[in-house]
């Protein structure tokens, strides 16, 4: 991903309140975005969604049309676009996992709709636009699945206190707000939090922890003159 297609997406994702950093990776050169980034994206951009409509369904398959419509200075734009999961093909489970196809199929959709309505498709991707996208999560990299030895899914169901914040975390913590504090440009913020070092140590902190340490770094980006949300913005 090139320079110029990082300062476009930080861009569009500052309209909405949104930094770079903390929301988007890379999988071999390919700009990867949280699906909950996206359904805060859309709570700002006050986009609303029609009723979907089921295109196909059967046991193992769902594809699902959704429409989208978002507030402008001319009107509403309007766009749309299919879903589609198919168990085995686009759409992998483990064992362990019970299979949603038509809630894939509509986070799918949904996170297509978003992405052109904002200006972001062909830009960026959903993380559930692929299982590899999905599976290179920076919170699902070795590092957090070392810490419990657990899988992914395993981890979602552990217990609260085997999640509790442990003292290396809280120390891990406090050391990455320090180096935020330190970074001197909002560059210096986000190549800090895209960093693989750094990603690394996210993912193996608890929840709670690694989410206070994002804020931390969107409110050093604020100081440093990051931009903040903008609804005109967002409604032009």
């Amino acid at each position: 991903m090139s320079a110029t297609t990082d300062k476009q997406i930080a861009e569009i994702l500052a309209t909405y309140g949104e930094p770079l950093a903390g929301n988007v990776w890379r999988v071999q050169g390919t700009a990867v975005i949280y699906h909950k980034a996206l359904e805060r994206i859309a709570a700002q951009a006050r986009i609303r969604f029609d009723a979907p409509v089921i295109v196909r369904a059967e046991r193992d398959e769902a594809v699902i049309l959704v429409t989208g419509h978002m507030p402008g200075a001319n009107g509403d734009r309007t766009e749309w676009s299919i879903g589609e999961a198919l168990i085995g093909v686009n759409y992998r489970v483990s064992a362990k996992q019970a299979a949603y196809v038509f809630a894939m199929a509509e986070k799918r959709a949904k996170d297509r709709v978003i992405l052109k309505l904002v200006g972001l498709h062909g830009l960026l991707y959903s993380e559930d636009e692929a299982d590899e996208f999905k599976a290179s999560r920076p919170d699902l990299q070795p590092a957090a699945k070392a810490k419990g030895g657990r899988e992914p899914e395993e981890e979602a169901a552990a217990e609260p206190a085997e999640v509790a914040a442990s003292e290396a975390d809280l120390s891990g913590e406090a050391d990455l707000k320090a180096q935020i504090d330190r970074a001197k440009s909002i560059n210096a913020v986000t190549d800090l939090m895209l960093a693989p070092e750094t990603q690394a140590r996210l993912a193996a902190m608890a929840p709670g922890l690694r989410d206070e340490v994002r804020e931390h770094a969107k409110q050093r980006l604020v100081s440093l003159g990051w931009p903040a949300k903008s609804r005109k913005a967002a409604a032009a």
